[in-house]
């Protein structure tokens, strides 16, 4: 397996998550729920999860009598989304290569 694969970024929720975040600035929670299709408490559980690990950061704002949620990515769940990312498009670059440019140990295979 490539070291450079996150398997607790490549959970689909997460990775959802971080890839709309990648481009992004800070992004309102009901715009990441409803991009991504879930529900509050499932984004909810997950964005606790990646703030827990480090890879977002969470801000609340009262606006017009109401709280708002925001997120953004922080830098290590940048880095951590780029290097999976790559490690991602390796793995696909390998799927679509030729057997002649394979490596000797992944031809055995």
């Amino acid at each position: 397996m490539d070291p450079s694969f996150d398997e607790f970024l490549h959970v689909p929720a997460r990775l959802s998550i971080v890839a709309i975040l990648a481009p992004a600035d800070w992004v309102d929670f009901g715009f990441l729920r409803d991009t991504i299709g879930t529900s509050d408490s499932a984004l909810s559980k997950q964005v606790s999860a990646l703030a827990d690990a480090g890879y977002v950061s969470v801000r609340k704002k009262q606006e017009k009598g109401s709280r708002r949620t925001y997120v953004q990515l922080s830098p290590e769940g940048r880095q951590a989304f780029q290097r999976h990312a790559a490690a991602l498009e390796r793995i696909v670059a390998a799927a679509h290569a030729p057997v002649e440019q394979m490596a000797p140990e992944a031809k055995a295979r």
